[in-house]
């Protein structure tokens, strides 16, 4: 059981870039499909899935180069609990914006939840994630799969289309706020095309 841990770990850290690389995703999705533009708030926080997912990606990367140590790993490690920290406070914040009475709050709901309350059950979980992976960090680096096997080619790729989500986004900010320093706080369409 000792010896597959670190593989489980590698298989969890892989876990958490495909969740928020879906989250991000399908926020983009009902942002180009529903009409649903994010405000600064719900931008503050795809920012803080990407930063807590850089962590989880460079430990991979490292585990995958058979370079990573135990100090590069705890600290990586703390580079995702940061951003998902960051993240559940910009959630929070959000979240008080709308909680009294018959406020309808921002966006849809999505199973009875709005996206915001959404991002601060999900920053929860990595910071416990990590909190966990830190306990038990010593007896568990990641240890990645056989060079150029079909597992560490999928693991790639998880890396790759997570990198691809963040330059949609990124791309997709631009259109959004245009050439203005701030985003508005109520988006009504695309200011780069005038709206």
């Amino acid at each position: 059981m000792k010896a597959m841990l670190p593989r489980l770990v590698f298989w969890c850290i892989n876990l958490w870039i495909i969740a928020y690389t879906l989250v991000i995703g399908i926020s983009l999705l009902l942002q180009f499909v529903g009409g649903e533009l994010p405000c600064p708030l719900c931008m503050l926080q795809r920012y803080a899935m990407i930063l807590s997912t850089l962590g989880a990606v460079w430990i991979i990367r490292q585990a995958q180069r058979g370079v990573l140590t135990w100090d590069r790993y705890v600290q990586d490690l703390g580079l995702g609990a940061l951003g998902a920290f960051a993240g559940a406070v910009f959630a929070s914040r959000q979240i008080m914006l709308h909680i009294l009475p018959g406020d309808q709050g921002y966006g849809g709901a999505v199973l009875g939840l709005h996206l915001y309350s959404w991002a601060f059950v999900t920053f929860c979980v990595v910071i416990l994630f990590t909190a966990l992976l830190g306990i038990i960090a010593p007896a568990a680096i990641p240890m990645a799969p056989a060079r150029n096997s079909t597992a560490d080619r999928f693991s790639s790729a998880v890396g790759l289309v997570f990198l691809a989500v963040v330059a949609i986004n990124a791309v997709m900010i631009v259109f959004l706020e245009g050439f203005a320093w701030v985003l508005p706080d109520n988006p009504m369409g695309y200011a780069l095309f005038g709206h």
